[in-house]
């Protein structure tokens, strides 16, 4: 004895009668719409993580520099006040106000690609000269959901250069 022929879903709804397996109908394209509304949000805030991130190490490699630039930054004065090239061992003095000025200078100079606030640029010893910079890094995926909540991502770096 032969079955009937199963009817298909526009036949058997058109008539009343629902198939067994039509009661998931349509719920595929929920499913699959919502996973890629996921997918869509989870490269949104990877890529925008990674853009916060490369500015960081940006922003690390302008303190380093500057550090560099400022640790060379003895005065003229300063430096001839002496007699002669110094002895070894004999302190070189940098003065915070020297760090501070050849770090504008350098920023100035060699403008970064996010805006930088000078936190600290002093010499510690005399010797070094320590930079601090602070900016704020604006993923470029997420920037309506970081400017409700502050307007951005707040980064920062450090670095100490020695002088001679």
């Amino acid at each position: 004895m032969m079955c009937p022929p199963r009817p298909n879903g526009r036949n058997a709804r058109a008539g009343g009668v629902l198939a067994a397996g039509d009661a998931e109908a349509g719920r595929i394209m929920l499913l699959t719409s919502a996973f890629v509304a996921f997918a869509l949000m989870l490269v949104a805030v990877v890529a925008s993580t990674t853009a916060v991130h490369l500015d960081r190490k940006a922003l690390y490699d302008v303190a380093d520099l500057a550090a560099a630039d400022a640790a060379s930054a003895m005065s003229p004065d300063a430096f001839y006040a002496g007699a002669g090239v110094p002895a070894d061992g004999a302190p070189l003095t940098l003065s915070d106000a020297d760090v501070r000025a050849a770090v504008e200078q350098y920023l100035a100079e060699h403008p970064p690609g996010i805006p930088v606030v000078v936190a600290e640029a002093s010499s510690p010893d005399g010797r070094s000269a320590r930079v601090a910079l602070a900016g704020v890094s604006r993923p470029p995926l997420l920037r309506w959901f970081t400017d409700a909540f502050g307007g951005g991502v707040t980064v920062s770096a450090s670095s100490t250069a020695r002088a001679w």
